[in-house]
């Protein structure tokens, strides 16, 4: 194999994977991209590796059959999996952190826990194995409350309760799940972001404070999610915020996994809320960038995010990369949601070539029409010189897709004026 040869295999299934195998065919130029298990989606950019994400002996046996040069992965699953262990045991270069390093983040439960060992500010919470415990604790609890399952996926349980009968009917609905543990915190008020680093375990460097939206309705209402939209950069959080939370969140975590031996390399996402104050509290983290923040953030890059990961891997970090340079374009996300799957989307081809489509688990039919995925089906990514401008362009985009029971906020970056 020729040295200067790029083969990635990206380890995932949802709309980031897509971006990401999106993004090292054009900008990295790499020769070759696998993606394991991959959705219908990506097979316009890359090889769909019929592996599942925890089958961690078949997609290390995978990368060495196939001289991968990296591998990405992005999947929680995968991670908790201890893929890197693994692959790192074997001599195959790869980009995330270890199961050991990374415990606190694929857990909601273990990351208040380590946000209150670490005395980084977070919101009240408790933790709950059993179903009458957490029905009691929130009879006594201030609302609104935010009641979730442990792990974060597409399927898990999220919901801002704003009385106790509502709050029990969540934790019931949790339980007969059989999920084990339930995790119950103060609601913060505020403006909502995530900071994104990346680091070799050693050195961390911020790559973009990215604004959130979760609530699936405009005005923040109606149901909690994973996300509902995003832009970047935020022009709400100050590079003041983001050296204060380098100095007191994100280093004092590096120094503590250090010390533990378990250092963390990989993208980490630190979710905030900013408060009237501009102070932030920490309500989570995430191992790589979220599906609906993904293709803004490379979007925004200027410069090769293979060499830096690379560069992570191999110890050259430090020495390499002071600073992640970007550009000066305004970004706006928006997630498409559909009420039932296998619903037939067109007029994707209406779509402007300066407008970014990452696809869910959407799946193809017969006359190859490509199919929504229940729940979040599409990301639209709009990039502008302002603000103003790709707000416009996305929402003229967004009007020329279509699809039964098509659903996304119309307030994405309404407040701004440039």
């Amino acid at each position: 194999m020729n040295k200067e040869e790029k083969k990635i295999l990206i380890v995932g299934s949802s709309a980031k994977e897509y971006a990401l195998a999106k993004y090292f065919v054009e900008n990295s130029k790499a020769d070759k991209v696998y993606v394991a298990p991959g959705n219908v989606a990506v097979e316009e950019y890359a090889e769909r590796v019929d592996i599942r994400e925890t089958a961690v002996s078949e997609l290390l046996e995978f990368a060495i059959k196939n001289e991968i040069t990296l591998t990405v992965v992005t999947s929680d699953d995968a991670i908790r999996a201890d893929i890197v262990g693994d692959f790192k045991e074997n001599s195959q270069p790869v980009f995330a952190p270890s199961a050991g390093a990374s415990n606190f983040i694929t857990s909601r439960a273990a990351a208040k826990k380590f946000l209150y060992r670490m005395h980084i500010p977070t919101a009240k919470f408790g933790i709950f194995e059993k179903q009458q415990l957490a029905i009691d604790y929130v009879k006594n609890e201030n609302f609104p409350l935010l009641i979730t399952t442990d792990k974060n996926s597409e399927t898990d349980v999220r919901a801002v309760c704003s009385t106790i009968p509502l709050a029990v009917t969540c934790i019931n609905d949790i339980f007969l799940r059989n999920e084990n543990k339930v995790v119950i915190e103060e609601f913060l008020y505020g403006h909502q972001f995530t900071l994104y680093v990346i680091t070799d375990g050693y050195l961390a460097i911020p790559i973009a404070a990215v604004g959130d939206y979760k609530f699936q309705e405009d005005g923040d209402g109606g149901l909690f999610t994973l996300g509902s939209g995003a832009y970047l950069p935020d022009y709400k959080v100050s590079l003041d915020v983001i050296d204060n939370m380098m100095e007191y969140v994100v280093n004092p975590i590096m120094l503590n996994l250090q010390k533990k031996q378990k250092p963390y390399c990989g993208v980490m996402g630190i979710e905030c809320v900013l408060n009237k104050d501009s102070k932030p509290s920490v309500i989570g983290f995430t191992p790589f960038f979220k599906d609906h923040d993904t293709q803004a953030v490379l979007n925004s890059l200027n410069i090769d995010l293979y060499d830096v990961m690379i560069a992570c891997i191999n110890g050259s970090f430090a020495d390499d990369y002071s600073e992640i340079p970007l550009n000066e374009k305004s970004i706006l996300s928006c997630v498409l949601s559909a009420r039932n799957g296998g619903s037939v989307i067109t007029g994707l081809e209406l779509v402007d070539d300066t407008t970014d489509i990452s696809y869910f688990n959407t799946g193809k039919n017969n006359y190859f029409e490509t199919l929504t995925n229940k729940g979040r089906t599409l990301v639209v990514t709009q990039s502008a010189a302002t603000f103003s401008r790709a707000r416009e362009l996305l929402y003229d985009n967004i009007a020329d897709i279509y699809f039964d029971g098509k659903k996304y906020r119309r307030d994405i970056c309404i407040d701004v004026s440039d």
